[in-house]
């Protein structure tokens, strides 16, 4: 059998600051800079969500990407885009809203949908700058 791996990208926009209420503001800076700006800051993301499988004899398909492009717009863009994740998304509420944590709570948000849906997941890429993005396996080590 042939294991493949397809990707769907998204994009959303998104405002958050990086703060622990209990470090003073010098802290704070010393530790996120400019990413504890108390005005918030934001960011034009991008999401890779990789899915492997062995391809569907009929379909020739690991999965739909049209039903996978349904579920990231429900499940994550929708509920991210052009929002406050500090403030404003429910399945982010009361976390560290750091790429890292993001990319975690995105895979937790699809991992078992993805699954019904006859697809594995396999990773996720977020992009948050040019220069930086994180890569998440699902707590597994890559490939």
């Amino acid at each position: 059998m042939n294991t493949i791996y397809i990707t769907r990208r998204e994009t959303f926009n998104g405002a958050h600051k990086l703060w622990q209420e209990e470090w003073s503001e010098e802290k704070n800076w010393e530790v996120f800079g400019k990413c504890s700006n108390k005005n918030w800051h934001g960011h034009n993301f991008q999401l890779f969500v990789t899915v492997k499988g062995v391809p569907d004899e009929n379909t020739g398909f690991v999965m739909n990407l049209k039903t996978l492009s349904q579920i990231l717009k429900e499940k994550v863009i929708e509920p991210l885009d052009h929002k406050n994740l500090n403030l404003d998304v429910p399945f982010f509420k009361g976390k560290m809203a750091s790429t890292e944590n993001l990319a975690i709570a995105i895979w937790d948000e699809i991992y078992d949908i993805i699954a019904k849906n006859g697809g594995e997941l396999a990773k996720i890429k977020l992009v948050e700058t040019e220069n930086n993005y994180v890569n998440y396996y699902g707590g597994k080590e890559p490939f």
